[in-house]
């Protein structure tokens, strides 16, 4: 994990911004492996994000993806292959869960400064945000029955935003959302140019750093009165299940082998 000051010990950044201290910036630093969120991410995630909340000179956090090609890729699909039995499996989202959820619930305003790939896991992060900025180059996706399994929070959170037909598009059938689709139907809330990204997700952290931090996060608070956080469970024993299934491990084995699925409904 990484300090407010940028000193580096995992692949996520945190730092201060430069021109204005009250922002705080969380960058997914792998940008080889498109910014891919390991088993580390999670816990990772949470633990700056707690820090950010603890700070007071913290009032908005902008989360974005290093380099220009990917916000992030989503979850490290080699790590799932790792996972051993149902009790590690159901271990495993319960800590993405509870990730989602500490940006939902966070008392700062949380951007996410979509740059690039936004698919599985990345495009489920950028659902917990408060506000999406994307840039024109921007893609969004939710692929995850690829390989046998479902967004799980993704499919809590997405129908809300996008709505039931949009959901089942991208989740069904991996529909890749492009930038000005996604401002259409509600997943970004903005899009600027590449180049132009940084600077206008700055200048709306500003912003929102600058209003009465009490009142910011009672009106997330109360927005976010209607999640029904009982569905996690749901979802988390669900993906359990399908985790264990001969389709997800065929699903994972095939993209690992960069090969097509061969899916038998078992």
């Amino acid at each position: 994990m990484s300090t407010r000051n940028g000193t580096t010990a995992s692949t996520l950044r945190v730092e201060a911004d430069p021109a204005d201290e009250r922002v705080a910036w969380l960058t997914m630093d792998d940008p080889a492996r498109l910014n891919a969120m390991g088993r580390r991410f999670w816990p990772d995630l949470r633990d700056a994000l707690a820090r950010l909340e603890a700070d007071a000179r913290t009032r908005a956090v902008v989360i974005t993806g290093a380099g220009e090609k990917a916000f992030s890729a989503g979850g490290d699909i080699a790590s799932f292959a790792e996972l051993g039995d149902a009790t590690a499996k159901r271990a495993f989202q319960q800590d993405c869960m509870r990730t989602f959820a500490a940006v939902e619930e966070s008392p700062l305003p949380v951007i996410a400064a979509v740059n690039g790939f936004a698919m599985g896991g990345g495009c489920e992060l950028a659902l917990a945000c408060d506000v999406v900025l994307a840039s024109e180059t921007a893609t969004f996706a939710m692929p995850e029955t690829a390989v046998g399994l479902v967004p799980g929070f993704g499919v809590l959170r997405a129908p809300s935003v996008i709505g039931r037909h949009w959901t089942k598009l991208m989740m069904f059938a991996g529909e890749r959302v492009d930038a000005a689709t996604a401002l259409r139907i509600g997943l970004a809330q903005q899009v600027h140019p590449a180049d132009e990204l940084r600077d206008r997700a700055r200048a709306l952290a500003s912003r929102m750093a600058g209003a009465a931090p009490l009142a910011v996060a009672t009106g997330k608070n109360l927005v976010n009165a209607h999640v029904d956080r009982g569905e996690f469970d749901h979802s988390t024993a669900a993906l359990t299940v399908l985790h264990s299934t001969a389709d997800a491990a065929e699903g994972i084995a095939a993209f690992l082998g960069k090969r097509p699925p061969t899916f038998e409904g078992r």
